[in-house]
């Protein structure tokens, strides 16, 4: 038994030395862009039209709108309502810009509401640039600047940035670092941005593309039932050859407040088995995974064995050393690298509800909508109530 114990943690400290030392680098912050002075006064923008889905976002929608009028002059505005009960189209209505707002159709049978949404939307843009903005997104004056020049001098046809996420709670503060880390790992951003990998992924919040790309992918018909429409849309782009980018900013920042752990859970929840493609093997898989890799080395750390105790120990300052620079991009202590393992434990709990969720005939929900699995297709209900 001790053999085997030793066998496993030894495994464990190798996983963790491979991570640090693997080519794309996924703890490292190498992709960055952030509005700067120089980018700040750079002509009209005319050519850019932003499209907002909004479903009941009326705290946060005037924000998200009131930071497009420091961008620039031109910029077009399409705001697409889906079935807000909130308000929100009031609140928009009361801002300075001069928004455009599509009242949706009801979502048929296969799509996802916001890819519903966005296809509406999509349908009346007529600019070279499409800017998709989460409804609860915010951005800094200069920001939309830093994008387009990126984009045209580095020959990208499709840029998404990482909103920085809000961490004025206790709970945001432990856990939206992570989320990052985490998504990261899934997804290394070198790996993402480079022309030879296959790796695609986005940050859905904040996406410009070029809008001939998005008409030549067939708009957002072709990724309709996906609930990470994001790096959906990504794939779809990187594999008819466009070159996509995707890096971390301060100059983007999302709204929306999470209070609540419930919140936060129902957030990753919401797209966690879904991530897995609903599948129980890679479930059981993922699950072993997070316990050898996070579970195993602070455990066996209190270990009486020297080799096993040194083993641990090496893997868990390797595991804090990987968390400072996410910590350290958003200003937080480096003291919270130290509650990564009950953090990794957190996300897999979520991982699962998500799973239970699926297995009990919901694909997700967000938002006051059940997108429910029946006969292999997305189907749509809301409060609880299905929909013929």
């Amino acid at each position: 038994m001790e053999a085997f114990l030793i066998f496993v943690v030894a495994l464990s400290a190798i996983l963790w030395i491979g991570f640090a030392l693997t080519p794309w680098g996924f703890w490292r912050n190498r992709e960055v862009l952030d509005a700067t002075e120089t980018t700040e006064d750079g002509g009209v923008l005319s050519e850019i039209t932003v499209l907002i889905p909004a479903r009941n976002e009326v705290e946060v929608i005037q924000e998200t709108l009131q930071a497009l009028t420091d961008q620039g002059p031109g910029l077009k505005i399409i705001l697409v309502d889906d079935g807000s009960e909130d308000g929100t189209v009031e609140k928009a209505r009361k801002t300075a810009l001069d928004v455009r707002i599509i009242q949706s159709l009801p979502l048929p049978a296969g799509w996802s509401g916001k890819v519903w949404a966005l296809e509406q939307g999509w349908r009346s843009i007529t600019t070279p640039y499409t800017l998709l903005l989460d409804a609860d997104i915010k951005l800094d004056r200069g920001v939309l600047h830093a994008l387009r020049e990126k984009m045209r001098r580095r020959d990208i046809s499709f840029i998404s940035l990482m909103a920085a996420p809000s961490m004025a709670s206790g709970w945001e503060k432990l856990l939206m670092p992570a989320f990052v880390y985490f998504f990261k790992i899934m997804y290394p951003f070198h790996a993402v941005n480079s022309r030879r990998a296959k790796t695609a992924a986005a940050a859905g919040g904040c996406i410009l593309a070029e809008s001939r790309v998005l008409e030549q992918i067939g708009g957002l018909a072709p990724i309709r039932a996906a609930i990470i429409d994001d790096c959906a849309l990504a794939a779809r782009v990187k594999s008819q050859g466009f070159r996509i980018w995707l890096g971390l900013t301060h100059s983007v920042t999302s709204v929306r407040r999470y209070r609540r752990l419930k919140e936060l859970s129902d957030m990753v929840a919401r797209s966690a088995f879904a991530q897995l493609r609903y599948s129980t093997a890679r479930l059981l898989l993922c699950t072993l995974a997070m316990l050898l890799v996070y579970g195993i080395p602070p455990v066996m750390a209190a270990s009486s064995n020297i080799v096993m105790r040194s083993l641990s120990l090496g893997a868990l300052t390797i595991m804090i050393l990987t968390y400072f620079p996410i910590l350290r991009f958003y200003g937080r202590s480096w003291a919270w690298a130290l509650c990564l393992p009950f953090i990794a434990a957190l996300f897999l709990a979520m991982t699962w509800t998500s799973a239970v969720r699926y297995w009990r005939g919901e694909n997700t929900r967000w938002k006051g909508r059940v997108y429910r699995r029946r006969d292999a297709a997305v189907e749509f209900s809301a409060n609880g109530k299905s929909k013929p």
